[in-house]
């Protein structure tokens, strides 16, 4: 079998395993153990097939067993982990990809088994090249631990102790944290899950938060999978007991990466929008500086206002408040400053990217210790704009390539002043945030930083890619289906544009919410935002039984009804709103558009000549007055009205529109001038105007226009464009 099939099999396998269908699961299998000649594993096939037959069989004859469940759940158990260890025996020589080609460098190599590995973490230090040794059984370590097989229970204990042993450095903790994390998400292991559930239980912040968030992902991945170890769920509420703020910290970690969605967004909106707009504007700003005249003494000048009110009137302001706003709230605005500074010889080791920051690394050398002033200013810097720990490294290593003047240039120009400035934002930032939502958004942002830009980062699954929707698991709705913790998600995803998310979540508040307008209106909103609006307007009619004064439910039941072709229903709700608010014109204009739509032209005349007394500023009604006009045979008067609107930014519509009233006054001529325009307002596209001018013929023939007139008309239009006749 090719690597293709090899995957194609499997999948399918997995696939009915998590439809419960054991049956085809196991033809499967048989077909992969053949395909693959992975015959070993025949016998435990045929033990398991063996097994589920005496089950069914035993079943067929009536009996009940009280352990049928728990058979079955183990037979399903066994399953899966059989068809993973034939892909793995499978894929082992040939895959190409990182997880096979590193255990195939391991078997290369001296096997150092865990508790090896531990001792020469754990011995003193006395001399670099021991920080060089640690650091070497680290990345072994995670490598280990990330390409293993199912653990034995030597190793599960070998591990354990790692983890908890005090005396090593947070970092080896958080090393084999994610080691699990990454090795879970190929293969699933209990074990290496249960080994999270003991990191999620240690003292340190930094290991516990990180193994939080890897036992949520690992949940998300294998959601038909976990159900079947009922130690799984034993082990999540004892956690849920010790651990503090349980329900914050799940709540935060999935307000974090439904924020990580955000990043290619704000990416995009940097490069496309923010910088063009800002080299458009620095050459206004040049010219307003005379920077000849920038001399030391001017530096302690006040700056001019005129700078300020410049990017203020420019457009770049508001999207530089609005970026301001989205760094505050925790977004990930520096993925795209860093995103072409990850190709230092430190990101080709793949443990690198979920290593916490230190400068003690013996990647930077001797460079950044011989001066404790300018490695403090570093360390100020990289703390202030809470940057993760990959582009902390990405940071220092583009800092090392400057030639040592230059760089301390660059440090002198951070004095105390702005030291003490960043170290403020910095407290300030902690003290509204929190350091658990420091933590997991540093952490979110290096799994980011990974699944995107790993050099073979095309090897792994991407997780930003996958559904993540931890609040919609059954094993954590036990934690995480309180009201509180459902609207916080709910609302973040509506604020975020995810409106079909919020809405999953919506729907599940009104199982228990009956009498919450806010509710239905939101789940009404949601539901019009992805076009479901037969959906909609049954939410909106739900909320306006519950507050009949709600102008904006009102107004919304009515375009709901007006959008589905029913102006009749809409009218009814456009009067409703109508008495609440009698001066709103652009309400007036939709009761005019009803009116045309139910063919009452002089009523809509009514509606459009009242808006257009009130309003003569704006000119709205100038259009539908003009048309309506044209519809009860008054062209005098639409004539008049298609002059105005031609005076002021006439759109093809308005051109085709005033060409059909001329047609109906006898002037052909200026018929055809009009229809002319109107094709060259559509990029000299005939079809488009045709496509538009065909919906109307029913028009022009109330209007008396013959019927066999109309394709004379549009040859002459046609002879006139391309100037023959």
């Amino acid at each position: 079998m090719t690597i293709q099939e090899i995957n194609k099999a499997y999948n399918r396998i997995i696939g009915s395993l998590d439809n419960r269908e054991l049956k085809n699961a196991f033809d499967f299998l048989q077909g992969l153990i053949a395909g693959s000649r992975e015959y070993a594993s025949q016998e435990k096939l045929d033990e398991l097939q063996e097994t589920y037959k005496y089950m069914l069989r035993y079943r067929g004859e009536g009996a009940k067993d009280p352990m049928q469940e728990k058979i079955y759940n183990n037979m399903v158990a066994s399953t899966y982990e059989l068809a993973d260890l034939v892909k793995h025996k499978a894929l082992a020589t040939d895959s190409p990809i990182s997880y096979y080609s590193f255990r195939r460098t391991l078997q290369t190599q001296s096997q150092t088994n865990y508790q090896e590995l531990h001792n020469i973490l754990s011995a003193s230090i006395d001399l670099i090249k021991d920080d060089i040794k640690k650091e070497a059984a680290l990345i072994t370590l995670f490598s280990k631990i990330w390409v293993s097989n199912l653990l034995s229970t030597e190793d599960v204990v070998e591990i354990k102790k790692i983890l908890n042993d005090t005396t090593l450095p947070y970092i080896a903790g958080c090393q084999v944290v994610s080691a699990l994390m990454l090795g879970l998400q190929t293969s699933f292991d209990k074990e290496k899950l249960l080994l999270l559930f003991d990191a999620a239980s240690v003292e340190n912040d930094e290991i516990r938060i990180r193994a939080l968030i890897s036992i949520l992902l690992t949940l998300c991945k294998y959601r038909k999978r976990t159900s079947l170890y009922p130690q799984i769920e034993n082990r999540l509420a004892a956690l849920a007991e010790e651990y503090p703020n349980f329900t914050k910290a799940i709540r935060t970690i999935i307000l974090r990466f439904i924020l990580a969605r955000e990043t290619e967004k704000i990416t995009r909106k940097l490069q496309d929008e923010i910088i063009p707009e800002m080299m458009k504007l620095s050459p206004k700003i040049s010219k307003k500086i005379n920077l000849s005249n920038f001399t030391p003494e001017h530096l302690g000048e006040e700056m001019n206002p005129e700078w300020q009110d410049m990017l203020s009137q420019s457009s770049i302001g508001k999207k530089m408040e609005e970026f301001s706003e989205l760094q505050q709230e925790g977004a990930d605005v520096m993925h795209s400053t860093f995103v072409h500074l990850k190709n230092f010889p430190f990101f080709r080791e793949i443990s690198n990217w979920f290593l916490p920051f230190t400068t003690e690394h013996s990647a930077f050398g001797n460079n950044f210790n011989n001066d404790n002033a300018e490695k403090a200013m570093l360390d100020t810097m990289t703390t202030a704009g809470f940057m993760c720990n990959s582009d902390k490294y990405s940071f220092y290593f583009s800092m090392q390539q400057l030639p040592e003047t230059h760089r301390k240039a660059m440090m002198a120009q951070f004095d105390s002043q702005a030291s003490e400035l960043i170290q403020q934002n910095k407290e300030e930032l902690i003290s509204k945030r929190g350091k658990l939502e420091i933590i997991t958004g540093q952490y979110i942002q290096d799994l980011y930083r990974f699944f995107k830009l790993y050099p073979s980062h095309l090897d792994f699954d991407d997780i930003f890619m996958s559904p993540i929707d931890f609040h919609n698991l059954p094993i954590l709705e036990p934690y995480i289906s309180d009201e509180e913790s459902l609207t916080t998600i709910a609302e973040y995803y509506l604020r975020k544009n995810y409106f079909a998310d919020a809405l999953v979540i919506y729907n599940r508040l009104s199982l228990t919410i009956q009498d919450s307008e806010i509710l239905y209106q939101k789940i009404g909103y949601c539901k019009q935002m992805i076009d479901d609006l037969e959906g909609a307007l049954e939410a909106y009619l739900h909320a306006d039984l519950l507050n009949a004064e709600s102008k904006w439910v009102i107004r919304r039941i009515a375009g709901c009804y007006r959008t589905l072709k029913q102006p009749e229903e809409a009218l009814k709700y456009y009067h409703r709103y109508e008495k609440l608010s009698p001066d709103n014109l652009s309400v007036q204009i939709c009761i005019g558009h009803c009116h045309l739509e139910l063919k009452n032209y002089n009523e809509a005349l009514k509606c459009y000549f009242k808006v257009d007394y009130l309003d003569n500023k704006s000119h709205k009604a100038w259009q539908p007055i003009a048309w309506c006009s044209f519809l009860t045979g008054k062209y005098d008067q639409a004539r008049n009205y298609y002059k105005k609107i031609i005076e002021n930014q006439p759109n093809a519509q308005d051109y085709l529109n005033a060409g059909h009233t001329e047609w109906a006054l006898q002037n052909i001529k200026g018929a055809l001038a009009y229809y002319k325009k109107a094709v060259e307002s559509e990029e000299n596209d005939f079809n488009k105007f045709q496509e538009q001018f065909n919906q109307d013929i029913p028009d022009l023939v109330v209007a008396g226009i013959e019927e066999n007139e109309i394709p004379l008309m549009l040859d002459q239009l046609r002879y006139t464009l391309d100037g023959t006749l």
